[in-house]
């Protein structure tokens, strides 16, 4: 494949939890980012864009995840033609035992699939131990391998996860006993247990890396899959990972648990009355970087390196935050607490601290050069490990001078949200302006679809309140102005609407022009809220087959083809 950025691309952003197929089990799941890349090659998308696949914590966000490097179990594909493991007899029998027709209906129930799924991969192991295991065959040669190749980060991660499922699939280690709480400690205190408990954590031990084995079989399959069909698939590195996660109960010592990393508050999240006041708090530990350098950042090269054994490219989540980073004194299960306080209120009950970035704000000519300094130490790092032209840097929020000239310096490329990038007149910077090393998107998983946008700006644009309407019109006019397209406004969304808004995008001299799944087919789905609580993120599914896409939008996706062939977009 010709990933250079002589080559411009074109590719799409899906949510594998949201992909819909034939077979699935009420989740996307490797399966359906196969069929995704057979439909993206037969089209002319050189690009598959995911979001985080590692293990998730108990509110199944992508990037609050318990391990920097185990796969989410609900990815891996359990239809015994490719669980090899897992009998068809069994898979029957398990499914009966499911309403499988529920879970595929509606958005994702992650209870419902997870049970299943673990059901599933428990039958297949069950069957790889009696038989595999037991004959000591080639393939238990193989797993055996594969376990001695990982141990740097598959021990801790199976024995956390044997302590999870010991406390009832709870990861908080603050609630378990302190002799387990910690990878060290709780080796100590499984050399001492009873020999029945021996027993059990090493099975459940096996079970788990046996798990990780098969799913990173199965993600490695499908990059040389997409590599023999020139696709190029997109993984995601989450900019923290759980304060109760296998890394921090392995390595404590290289995270700060004091702080909670964050972003400050932000126009564009304003509808968060806690965001719009104090930013977002992810709860995130932050890194010690000061010890992780004593082994020259050894935990984020074995991250980067074991990642791109199943991706082509990656892209590193808020790429600011290598910078500085927004922190908060306290977790977020005290955001509540803290909402309606005044500062000095605040800094009472946190004994003088506030909301702050690490390691400073830029307030000062020597605090921009040691956030500058660190950033571009940190991303030469990273670029040891992905190599040159394979990161792409999220780079959006509130941007300090000194970043994008330091991912400009290094050859990364950054993000480019058209109705972000405004040019000194006031008005958005044109496409073709923009600089060829960067990625191109109307809109992020944390964003609204262009649909959804666009209907809200022409119901605004009719508002009485002519304030209101100025405001939406002068919307529409931006991005319209960005897409050259000569069209009158307001007008509501139509074809020609949104063929000309994806026109704009692959007109764009960006090396990279990615679409929203949503955004390529014009529908209106989200699928995350920043700052909503409850199972209104992450569990939206695209309402449509993979399988029937062509079916349900011939003139569509046959427009988006000549499209990307007039603008050197199609194909790699």
């Amino acid at each position: 494949m010709n990933l250079s950025p002589d080559r411009k691309l074109s590719g799409l952003l899906a949510p594998l939890f949201a992909l819909r197929t034939e077979k699935d089990l009420g989740i996307g799941d490797t399966q359906s980012l196969k069929e995704l890349i057979d439909w993206a090659s037969e089209h002319g998308f050189g690009l598959v864009q995911v979001l985080p696949i590692n293990e998730p914590g108990g509110d199944n966000s992508p990037y609050n995840i318990i391990s920097s490097l185990a796969i989410d179990p609900a990815t891996v594909a359990t239809q015994p033609e490719v669980l090899k493991d897992l009998t068809s007899g069994d898979f029957k029998a398990i499914c009966a035992r499911h309403d499988v027709p529920a879970l595929r209906e509606g958005k994702v129930n992650y209870r419902g699939v997870r049970a299943l799924k673990t059901e599933l991969l428990e039958a297949a192991w069950k069957k790889f131990k009696g038989k595999q295991l037991k004959e000591k065959t080639r393939r238990a040669q193989q797993f055996s391998a594969w376990c001695k190749e990982n141990a740097g980060w598959l021990e801790a991660y199976t024995l956390f996860r044997a302590l999870v499922r010991l406390h009832g699939e709870n990861e908080n280690t603050g609630l378990w006993p302190k002799k387990q709480r910690t990878f060290a400690a709780a080796k100590k205190w499984l050399a001492s247990a009873s020999p029945a408990e021996k027993r059990k954590m090493k099975e459940w031990r096996n079970y788990f890396a046996y798990v990780q084995w098969i799913a990173y079989a199965q993600w490695s399959g499908l990059k040389s899959y997409a590599e023999a069909r020139n696709v190029a698939i997109v993984g995601d590195v989450p900019v923290g990972v759980s304060i109760y996660s296998a890394d921090v109960f392995a390595r404590p010592e290289i995270f700060d648990l004091t702080r909670s990393a964050g972003a400050p508050p932000e126009k564009v999240f304003a509808a968060d009355p806690f965001t719009a006041k104090w930013g977002q708090n992810w709860g995130f530990p932050l890194y010690n970087w000061g010890e992780m350098a004593k082994d020259d950042y050894a935990w984020w090269r074995q991250r980067l390196r074991t990642t791109m054994e199943i991706f082509h490219f990656l892209r590193v989540d808020h790429a600011l935050g290598f910078f500085r980073i927004y922190s908060f004194p306290w977790r977020p299960e005290r955001n509540t607490e803290f909402l309606p306080l005044t500062e000095d209120e605040a800094r009472a009950k946190t004994g003088g601290e506030l909301p702050r970035f690490v390691p400073g704000d830029d307030s000062t000519e020597q605090s921009r050069e040691t956030n500058r300094a660190q950033g571009d130490r940190l991303f030469r790092m990273i670029v040891e490990e992905t190599g040159q032209h394979r990161l792409i840097a999220e780079d959006l929020g509130e941007m300090s001078p000194y970043v994008r000239p330091v991912l400009r310096e290094q050859e990364i490329p950054g993000f480019k949200i058209p109705l972000w990038e405004i040019a000194p007149d006031g008005w958005p910077i044109p496409g073709r302006d923009y600089e060829r090393l960067s990625l191109v998107t109307y809109a992020t998983h944390d964003h609204p679809a262009l649909r959804a946008y666009w209907d809200e700006w022409y119901a605004n644009s009719q508002s009485p309140d002519p304030q209101k309407a100025a405001a939406a019109l002068r919307q529409m006019q931006e991005i319209t102005r960005f897409a050259e397209m000569n069209v009158a406004l307001p007008a509501p969304w139509s074809d020609e609407i949104h063929e000309g808004l994806l026109h704009g995008l692959f007109a764009s001299n960006s090396w990279l022009a990615v679409n929203l799944i949503t955004d390529v087919f014009g529908t209106a789905e989200r699928f995350n809220v920043p700052g909503a609580i409850g199972d209104q993120n992450w569990t939206e599914r695209f309402p449509v087959t993979i399988s029937e896409w062509d079916k349900h939008w011939p003139l569509k996706i046959a427009n988006i083809g000549k499209m990307m062939r007039e603008t050197s977009r199609y194909g790699v």
